[in-house]
């Protein structure tokens, strides 16, 4: 009787799910992309718009995604070069890139870095779970046509002259060029893996973006956690694709300093993830200064530990 009850009571569910929920988000969606900005932008907006993406995620199957593109979030890649032209001169950057996919986001720092101070040795690390994304960043070459594996227009955010500046046309196909290779390391690894310390050594800036807000809370948590453990003291670490709340209580029990500089610029530095709010889980709410801990919540970029030789951040120079 009581699992005729319980069988009763799944299928009762599972047809309301198919029948209320789902045309009930679609006409949302629906309206809420007809909205004028004046409306989207107001404080009940918001309000409502947190509340369809909590049940939104609720839910979504997550799942690791290798889309990306190359120059992603400009703002960001500008801060990154201001904390490189604080080095000293003909020093070391020591860089990893964790979830590097296929290698858009690695070369997109490198040509920025590189561009901006070419007397300074950068070492980079690209780690990713995946061997077959790997490949395709060890290897370099990229066709303007998605693919299985690349499955987002990478260069749609590139002007003709990066274009130009990175890349060798080969057989319809784009290849990096080799200066920009250099000094690479390829290696299949999990970012929540405590023993990376030990493989890659301290860091001084170390990129974990978008693939923790794939995780469920409690493992993309464990993750960023561990993860932190690879900055060198008083070294940075760049963390966007995530869970704001996962992000938010990691930053404080760790005492992260949250670095201000272009925090509300990078937020909104990918359109694509704020467009997708709040109908995607990974979607990334407004930037919204009337929360009371706004400068760590928003800030995708902390510097942990202490130094007595910190990278200031003051002088940006030009953008990328």
């Amino acid at each position: 009787m009581c699992a005729s009850i319980a069988s009763d009571d799944k299928i009762s569910k599972k047809v309301l799910r198919r029948y209320l929920a789902k045309p009930f988000f679609l006409l949302n969606e629906w309206a809420w992309y007809r909205l004028s900005s004046s409306i989207a932008t107001t404080r009940p907006m918001f309000v409502y718009g947190t509340l369809l993406h909590s049940l939104v995620k609720k839910r979504s199957a997550l799942k690791q995604r290798h889309g990306t593109f190359f120059f992603r979030n400009r703002p960001e890649l500008e801060l990154m070069r201001a904390l490189a032209n604080q080095r000293a001169k003909d020093s070391t950057l020591r860089l990893s890139v964790l979830a590097c996919s296929n290698g858009a986001e690695v070369y997109s720092i490198l040509w920025t870095i590189r561009s901006a101070r070419p007397d300074l040795k950068v070492t980079a690390n690209a780690v990713d779970i995946s061997s077959e994304v790997l490949e395709i960043g060890k290897e370099g070459l990229y066709s303007p046509r998605p693919n299985d594996l690349i499955d987002s227009p990478i260069f749609d955010r590139m002007t003709g002259e990066e274009l130009h500046a990175m890349f060798d046309t080969e057989n319809e196909q784009l290849r990096i060029r080799p200066w920009l290779k250099e000094g690479i390391h390829w290696q299949i690894g999990d970012a929540g893996d405590p023993g990376l310390v030990d493989v890659l050594g301290l860091q001084d800036i170390v990129v974990a973006n978008k693939f923790l807000c794939h995780m469920a809370p409690t493992d993309a948590e464990r993750c960023l956690r561990k993860l932190a453990r690879l900055v060198e003291p008083g070294g940075y670490l760049f963390v966007s694709g995530v869970d704001l709340d996962v992000r938010t209580k990691v930053a404080l029990e760790l005492s992260w300093t949250p670095v201000p500089d272009l925090i509300e610029e990078m937020h909104n530095g990918d359109p694509s993830v704020r467009h997708d709010w709040p109908w995607q889980y990974w979607g990334l709410e407004p930037f919204n200064r009337s929360r009371n801990d706004w400068n760590v919540r928003y800030a995708s970029v902390f510097q942990l530990g202490r130094s007595d030789t910190q990278l200031p951040v003051a002088d940006r120079g030009a953008k990328p």
